[in-house]
């Protein structure tokens, strides 16, 4: 790959880590706060201006769900404002943008996995600013691609399976949601995929029929309370006592923010153009869970 590296925002996240992890021989520079901050524009621009890259991925994000509730304007910042001052910024420099979206631009009624031409209607705050994000994104004129993921988690950082890998330390008995249906998604398995287009972005040089939104995330689907018994099942082979999970329904476990109830992500697309698919959620939640007891 010729140019510049590639630049990832949201340093210390999930997915930048997976990334740097992942990047091997490839230029990669990670920037995050306080260094990177949507909340300071000039920043951003004058390191993107040092850096010279070739091909972003936006990672950044505002991701605390039900606290974008009551903080809407920060989370307009980081997820409308900023990948949209970096789509305008890729389109003046002529390089890719891939921006990393969600599966809580859905409702979660379909009743069905989504697909990317199905209908958005966010229920809450923060897949409201993530929708604004990917609109700005694509009316920016960039070489864009976005891809929406889900219920991501890795052996670090905040995440799910490691809320409940410290729970189950505490206690022998816990409650889980078993009304919502989603996608697990590995930090490295998705890391692997943007990897993958980025290669073929850069050798290959941009092709507009390969701009636009895709459905990056996890084979299968669980419940949260079925990923929970799956953590639970793996971390029991490494001689974590296993707690009981009482499934309990959403309205049992009342949160600021209404999540989707059936979030499923169909990543026919993502195959069909690239020939990538993600690795079956359950595999990776049995990897990941070594990774945390090695």
């Amino acid at each position: 790959m010729a140019g510049g590296p590639i630049l990832v925002t949201g340093g210390s996240g999930q997915v930048a880590g997976a990334l740097a992890r992942g990047a091997g021989a490839r230029r990669l520079v990670r920037v995050g706060r306080p260094a990177f901050d949507f909340a300071a524009p000039d920043g951003v621009h004058t390191l993107l201006r040092e850096i010279v890259p070739s091909l972003i991925v936006n990672a950044a994000a505002y991701t605390a769900v039900d606290k974008a509730e009551s903080e809407p304007e920060a989370a307009d910042r980081a997820n409308r404002d900023g990948p949209a001052r970096l789509a305008a910024y890729c389109a003046e420099a002529g390089i890719p943008l891939i921006h990393i979206s969600t599966d809580y631009v859905f409702d979660g009624l379909k009743g069905a996995p989504y697909v990317e031409t199905d209908p958005t209607s966010p229920t809450g705050v923060y897949g409201g600013t993530k929708l604004a994000g990917e609109q700005a994104v694509a009316t920016s004129g960039a070489r864009a691609i976005v891809l929406r993921t889900s219920w991501v988690y890795a052996a670090t950082g905040k995440n799910f399976v490691l809320t409940m890998l410290n729970a189950a330390k505490r206690t022998s008995q816990l409650r889980v949601v078993a009304d919502q249906r989603g996608c697990p998604t590995a930090a490295d398995d998705l890391a692997a995929a943007i990897l993958a287009i980025a290669d073929r972005l850069l050798d290959g040089g941009w092709d507009d029929a390969l701009g636009g939104v895709y459905h990056a995330a996890g084979s299968g689907a669980a419940t949260w309370h079925g990923l929970a018994e799956a953590v639970f099942a793996r971390a029991a082979q490494r001689g974590l006592a296993r707690p009981t999970v009482t499934a309990i329904a959403t309205a049992d476990w009342p949160t600021p923010a209404r999540r989707p109830p059936d979030s499923r992500l169909d990543g026919g697309k993502l195959h069909r153009s690239f020939g990538l698919r993600l690795p079956d959620w359950q595999d990776s939640v049995a990897r990941t869970v070594d990774t945390v007891f090695a």
